[in-house]
């Protein structure tokens, strides 16, 4: 299966909602932004690698707590005026008022920006910890979409979470509020990673149950090394497969190894999204562009056997 790679025009900011809609799958890359002169570094070499493979968009991250507001403004502003990249902007409602969230969307539209993913975000400093609104700002995530979709011609995204959002009481709870952001205008969902495609088959059958069409790609992160296991629990809030781990287990000594098996792991788990019919795949770079390149190539290779 052919993966959909848009032709696009630099600075005619298409909506991703649209395109995910028009030419299936997509495939996009997730940056985060630097906070030190060698990682923009990277972050600028990664981009500049895989700007090649021609994305249908790339998604630029927001740290917790709005810690890297202006960094996130301005790597998203760069890539709409300097390269052939489409961005999409991360934006948080966490220690923002509604004030500020208007100041930075208006920042985005004033260089054409018109794509945001919305989420609520995690308290700085402890994602486990409380959630405090601020008390001039927006309280859940489908707030922060009413509020970007009100500021002007935005497409919005959202999160969705394949084992369930960590504060979420269970399941259904969870798939209710995703619902929820959907219908307070959000155009597609990314999954938070994760590691089992029967996971995300899971959620996509128990939103499409609720009466729900959203299309939600998959976010994916290919396990390079044994620290990238405990880092994608912390990140995502979800457990790593038990029988997965034993395998990267079997091979922790031996560095090549554990990488080898998370290019193969990712690339099998992407094929078998793409068979079933995935939107898109969203792949979570951590700003390196190799693991990511290697997997796309073995996507590639399939689509031409």
């Amino acid at each position: 299966m052919a993966l959909g790679l848009p032709s696009v025009l630099p600075n005619s900011q298409p909506a991703i909602g649209e395109l995910i809609r028009e030419r299936q799958p997509t495939f996009s890359f997730e940056f985060f932004p630097p906070k030190t002169p060698e990682g923009e570094r990277l972050l600028w070499q990664a981009i500049r690698e895989l700007e090649s493979l021609r994305p249908s968009f790339v998604s630029i991250t927001y740290g917790a707590g709005g810690s890297t507001r202006d960094t996130t403004v301005a790597v998203t502003e760069r890539i709409a005026t300097e390269t052939t990249l489409l961005p999409m902007a991360h934006l948080t409602a966490v220690n923002h008022s509604v004030a500020e969230l208007r100041h930075v969307i208006g920042r985005l539209a004033g260089v054409g920006v018109r794509n945001v993913l919305a989420v609520r975000g995690d308290p700085p400093g402890n994602p486990g910890g409380e959630w405090v609104p601020h008390p001039e700002g927006v309280v859940y995530a489908e707030d922060l979409v009413r509020l970007v979709r009100d500021a002007g011609d935005f497409s919005v995204g959202v999160a969705a979470f394949p084992y369930k959002h960590p504060r979420s009481p269970d399941v259904a709870s969870d798939t209710r509020y995703f619902v929820r952001k959907c219908r307070a205008g959000a155009e597609f969902a990314i999954t938070q990673m994760f590691f089992d495609a029967d996971d995300y088959l899971r959620l996509r059958d128990r939103v499409a149950a609720a009466g729900c069409d959203t299309p939600i790609l998959a976010g994916v992160m290919p396990v390079t090394r044994m620290a990238t296991i405990e880092r994608s629990v912390q990140l995502s809030g979800a457990p790593f497969p038990r029988a997965l781990a034993e395998r990267f287990e079997k091979v922790a000594d031996d560095p090549e190894a554990v990488r080898r098996l998370g290019i193969e792991q990712a690339s099998e788990m992407c094929r078998r999204l793409l068979d079933e019919g995935v939107p898109g795949i969203h792949f979570i770079t951590l700003n390196r562009s190799t693991a990511t390149r290697e997997v796309w190539q073995n996507l590639r290779v399939d689509a031409r056997a």
